[in-house]
């Protein structure tokens, strides 16, 4: 990868190498030369140490010398060492040079020049114009491989860094890795012993551009291909919505379980006798938790986090809300992934009651606001209708916040006078009548993202329906895609109608997120010049974490 001094050069290539026997060339015998070789060794690549034997040999390279792990060289460094110590499959060129010396001798330049001539790659110690690549710092935990790097600016920098990212991981990461990878092959062979799939076991996607567009399509019976891979699709959603710490918890049991409620297709149902003999003492609370940030939790709210017994929550509720969960509290994540939803919230109306009838706390947690396209209305009228009167707490929706979040205003004057919340996706998957265009109103569609393209052409397309006029939107119309809004990891791809699409799938999914359209969305942001813009990350929330200071008052 290429790396410059420059400011504001490009972003480097990051890559991960299979460099299981190939051959390195270390050139130099002092302790950064034990560091690559050790790191050398870790790959299960073959060292080469080039040294004078009157260096001062490092005494972990002493160690790995005398056990046969590495092979040492006793002079100096010759051209030719790059074209026949190598492995013999690639006719003697080495793999990849490392120059352990300060990159102002003369030695690093010639050898720098003479690997890139080669197409050897070669990184030279402090001299980071002379290398072709850079090392990570790296954390490691089985599978999981975490890489950091500073381009060569300042490495301690970057082992702080990378310290600090490994402290927010819960422990046993890894393992959890591999009981997901099992889980997930498990998933491909009982497909394909069934005849459901006939493609191989592909491995991860590449995550450079995140979830596809089509994340969140609705998976239905006459839509084949994508039937094939429901079952592996499903534990997408897992993994992507489901927090750490709970993925970490999980045991082979519980995904034994898992696989038996996919394969059932069913909602765990209760025993007909558990309500015998147990008094209606449960209380239940149905709570919106916000549109991301666990600091736009209502203090209610948070109270009730911290007083259920029973918390069962949304797969899109944020980790960082589920993080204030004490760890002596039961919590369930909804296994609701497209054509599931059904099943699954039976299943969670079914434990909530279950919970209720032995004298429980019951929190339901829902993202956004409980009423607003949050099945809060159907969770009140079921429990009422089993002797338990929910408690409701209002939730921050992100129908309203996450266009401020954007810097986009839902009404402002001269340009917007009213704001209309729709849905993009009805009951059973079914497409919601269009609005009509209106010159002055803000729309935001919530859950249409995963059929972004039908309701675009819904807006701008005349409808076969005559019984339903309504004028159609302009393609020029300013909108908006804003996704985690409010999180460190917000989104924005700022466009118009006809090219948000395009945007779309070209940067991918990152769920949950909603579409924004009308005039507002361009009044104090607009991509001049250009088919759309994206914008990352949000971090306005954390300058308002100051210090208290001894009277209670926050200070900077």
């Amino acid at each position: 990868m290429d790396v410059s001094e420059k400011p504001g050069a490009t972003a480097p290539l990051m890559t991960a190498w299979n460099v299981e026997a190939h051959t390195h060339l270390i050139i130099g015998a002092n302790p950064l030369a034990a560091a690559r070789c050790s790191k050398s060794l870790e790959a299960g690549a073959h060292p080469i140490i080039i040294a004078p034997e009157t260096a001062d040999l490092h005494f972990t390279l002493a160690e790995q010398i005398a056990s046969g792990k590495a092979q040492w060289l006793h002079r100096g460094f010759q051209d030719e060492d790059l074209t026949t110590l190598g492995r013999e499959e690639v006719d003697g060129v080495v793999d990849m040079v490392f120059v352990t010396s300060s990159g102002s001798h003369e030695i690093s330049s010639r050898i720098s020049k003479l690997c890139q001539r080669l197409r050897i790659p070669v990184n030279v110690s402090d001299a980071p114009r002379l290398c072709s690549f850079t090392l990570l710092s790296t954390y490691s935990d089985g599978p999981l491989h975490v890489g950091i790097t500073t381009s060569g600016r300042g490495c301690k920098l970057a082992s702080r860094l990378r310290r600090e990212i490994a402290s927010f991981l819960p422990a046993n990461l890894g393992p959890a890795i591999d009981r997901l990878g099992a889980m997930r092959r498990q998933l491909w062979e009982e497909d394909h012993a069934a005849g459901l799939t006939d493609v191989a076991l592909e491995c991860d996607d590449d995550d450079i551009t995140g979830q596809k567009h089509t994340f969140n399509n609705l998976v239905t019976e006459d839509d084949v291909a994508a039937a094939r891979t429901r079952r592996t699709r499903w534990l997408s959603q897992i993994c992507e919505y489901w927090p750490l710490r709970k993925l970490v918890s999980l045991t082979d049991t519980d995904i034994d379980g898992i696989l038996k409620a996919y394969s059932s297709g069913q909602g765990n149902k209760q025993e007909e006798n558990a309500t015998t003999g147990i008094s209606n003492k449960g209380k239940i609370v149905l709570a919106g938790s916000g549109p991301g940030h666990p600091d736009l939790l209502t203090r209610a709210t948070y109270n009730a986090i911290q007083r259920a017994d029973i918390i069962l929550a949304d797969k899109l509720v944020p980790a960082p809300v589920l993080d204030l969960i004490p760890r002596r509290t039961e919590v369930h994540i909804a296994r609701k992934f497209p054509g599931n939803a059904d099943q699954a919230q039976e299943e969670f109306l079914q434990m909530g009651l279950a919970a209720l009838q032995k004298g429980k706390q019951v929190l339901r947690l829902k993202q956004g606001d409980p009423y607003l396209y949050g099945r809060g209305a159907e969770e009140f009228e079921f429990f009422r209708g089993e002797g338990y009167i929910p408690l409701v707490l209002p939730g921050i929706t992100s129908a309203m916040s996450a266009s401020l979040f954007a810097d986009i205003p839902a009404t402002h004057r001269g340009v917007s006078d009213q704001v209309l919340v729709c849905t993009g996706t009805g009951r059973k998957g079914a497409a919601p009548q269009p609005p009509t265009y209106v010159p002055t109103q803000t729309v935001v569609f919530l859950m249409a993202l995963h059929r972004i393209s039908a309701l675009i052409e819904s807006l701008t397309l005349p409808s076969d329906d005559i019984t339903q006029p309504r004028v159609l939107w302009p393609k020029e119309t300013p909108c908006a895609i804003i996704e985690r809004a409010s999180c460190p990891d917000q989104r924005v791809i700022r466009s118009t109608l006809e090219h948000i699409c395009q945007a779309f799938e070209a940067t991918g999914s990152r769920p949950p997120g909603l579409l924004v359209v009308g005039v507002s969305c361009h009044v104090l942001h607009k991509p001049i010049g250009q088919k759309w813009i994206i914008e990352e990350g949000f971090d306005g929330l954390e300058e308002l974490h100051g210090e208290v200071n001894a009277t209670g008052l926050l200070i900077d």
